[in-house]
């Protein structure tokens, strides 16, 4: 009995290594929708060229990763930080990045794009509208995974039809020409209604790296 306990706990060991987990990130914060303040300060344009929204998501037997183009949006700073901002997400432009066509990309593609996860085509588009920006203090610093945070971002993300509040450390530097935020954090994507696969088969997790850069 001992030993069939033993290589069960083996098996069990080597099975739950090869389970792909989302990459190691910050958890974002999730919470209900925030007011949105009137922003101060110069309004910049967001670049979407230079722009990027990169994802990850994952299941038991691999991963698969790609981007979504950040479609247009703007940015209020003082010069310092931000203080306040808004863009457009095109998710009709999901894009599988690590297959190939005519090798299972457009099927992936297609089933992120249906009902069973982001339906665009009742949400061709999705929205984050800034809410807060906050500095990190050291201590607060130490405990984020983002190497170099200086701020969290809060905003109000609207997806598939469902508004919730979002915070996740950045990295920020602003100026009144320009502004750059970076963030690399995981979401629940549950949250917003996307369930499909949550028993287990696809991790609830989707890993999120933003590159943000506006200016004049």
């Amino acid at each position: 009995m001992k030993k069939v306990s033993s290589i069960l706990l083996v098996v069990g060991g080597l099975f739950a290594a090869n389970i792909q987990r989302a990459p190691i990130a910050d958890n974002a914060t999730i919470d209900a929708a925030q007011a949105v303040v009137e922003p101060t300060g110069k309004k910049l344009k967001v670049n979407s060229s230079a722009s990027s929204l990169a994802w990850v998501g994952t299941k038991p037997s691999g991963k698969h990763n790609g981007t979504i183009t950040i479609k247009n949006g703007k940015v209020h700073t003082d010069g310092t930080t931000i203080t306040g901002g808004h863009f457009l997400i095109d998710m009709t432009t999901i894009n599988c990045t690590d297959l190939q066509a005519g090798k299972g990309k457009e099927k992936l593609e297609g089933h992120l794009k249906s009902a069973d996860f982001f339906d665009i085509a009742k949400n061709p588009t999705a929205t984050f509208t800034i809410t807060d920006v906050a500095v990190l203090d050291a201590n607060q610093q130490s405990k984020t995974t983002l190497a170099g945070a200086t701020h969290t971002i809060s905003g109000n993300l609207l997806m598939r039809g469902v508004t919730k509040n979002v915070t996740f450390p950045a990295i920020v530097t602003a100026s009144k020409k320009k502004v750059t935020a970076v963030a690399d954090f995981n979401v629940d994507r549950t949250e917003w209604g996307v369930s499909y696969g949550a028993d287990g088969s696809v991790a609830k997790e989707i890993n999120l790296k933003l590159n943000l850069v506006a200016g004049k």
